[in-house]
């Protein structure tokens, strides 16, 4: 559908698109108020059509390994399935066995067009969940995030195994099914056993304030002791296989950069949220159950990342944290009323946040 776009232009002209709809949802926020019915329809006529752009655009992308790395990996997987390759049953169950039933019946351009409605649709189904009728705002955090494009085009596994988790969290009022989604989310990419351990001890123990020291204490530590962290979580398999392999496996990340050494860009980076959430809940007292269960969560995955920064692919462990990281920055602005022109303060909110990824993908990368 879109092989008339150069390779090499492919995400520009993504984020050149996402460039577009921020500035003007900006300016959308200066003109009118949050709850103004032209402001509805806005939120729906250009939600949609950013949902549907998104979904087409990564989903039926030319197969790629050049520009969007795993892709060529999991084409080949999947042309051996196609072909009568045995079902694979060693890890990863529920993509494995995704894999097989769609090879029995779709291209591998369908394919990869369902894998990018699987990583897509539940940031939209969160946000809905949590926002309602402003569920626009929530989701193009999500959509210009960081780590959006790198995990729908080449980390795949674990960007739907993400989206899963996020999909499960907007089941909270329903834990049977969130326990469910959860359990499938492991068996897509097992390194989801983090954020799911870290939300369940949440549940249990709940005291922001203590999960926030605990980010704060790992920074020294991790400093101070940084190699033998990674050798002991390396050690111990941290709970499977492919989380030791992101401590001490290769040197490149996605995109082909050294990710080993200690990442102040990256550690500025999650402090965002930190600091977001430290504010609201703290400084503003914002009380909000599922906010405190969402950041809690946060600060341990974020916090384990940052023990074993220095390690090779750490980008992939910290992606098991920066997932939330759109959803933690939004929520309290939207769930309550703190600033006069709250609606613009959002806009910049977007805006500040998109800033980011621009310059890290577009300028310094």
């Amino acid at each position: 559908m879109f092989d008339f776009i150069p390779l090499e232009y492919y995400f520009r002209v993504y984020i050149h698109i996402a460039f577009f709809v921020v500035v003007f949802t900006l300016l959308h926020t200066y003109a009118l108020s949050i709850n103004d019915r032209k402001n509805i329809n806005y939120i729906n006529i250009i939600g949609y059509l950013f949902l549907f752009y998104a979904i087409l655009y990564i989903g039926f992308r030319p197969v790629s390994g050049r520009f969007f790395g795993d892709m060529s990996t999991y084409n080949v997987k999947y042309l051996r399935y196609v072909n009568g390759e045995p079902l694979n049953t060693k890890q990863d169950v529920f993509f494995e066995i995704y894999m097989k039933i769609c090879s029995q019946f779709l291209t591998v351009k369908y394919f990869f067009l369902l894998c990018a409605i699987a990583y897509i649709l539940p940031f939209y189904k969160v946000s809905i969940f949590f926002f309602g009728k402003y569920w626009l705002y929530a989701f193009l955090m999500f959509a210009v995030s960081f780590s959006f494009w790198t995990y729908g085009t080449n980390g795949i596994r674990n960007g739907m195994a993400t989206s899963f988790f996020l999909w499960g969290v907007s089941l909270y009022n329903k834990k049977f099914w969130m326990i469910v989604v959860f359990i499938i989310s492991t068996q897509i990419h097992n390194s989801l056993m983090l954020p799911i351990m870290a939300f369940l001890i949440s549940h249990t123990y709940s005291n922001s304030k203590s999960y926030f020291i605990f980010w704060l204490f790992s920074i020294p530590l991790s400093l101070a002791f940084g190699g033998i962290w990674e050798n002991l979580f390396a050690s111990l398999g941290f709970g499977n296989d492919r989380l030791s392999g992101y401590i001490s496996g290769t040197q490149l990340d996605d995109a082909g950069i050294v990710t080993s050494g200690f990442r102040y860009d990256f550690l500025f980076y999650s402090a965002v949220a930190v600091f977001v959430g430290w504010y609201f809940i703290f400084k503003k007292d914002f009380y909000d159950k599922v906010y405190f269960h969402l950041y809690n969560t946060y600060l341990i995955c974020n916090g384990f990342w940052i023990l074993v920064i220095r390690a090779n692919f750490s980008n992939r462990f910290a992606y098991l944290s920066w997932f939330l990281m759109g959803l933690i920055i939004i929520y309290p602005f939207l769930k309550g009323s703190f600033f006069n022109n709250q609606h613009i303060v959002i806009g910049k909110v977007l805006t500040a946040y998109f800033s980011f990824t621009y310059f890290m993908y577009y300028v310094y990368y």
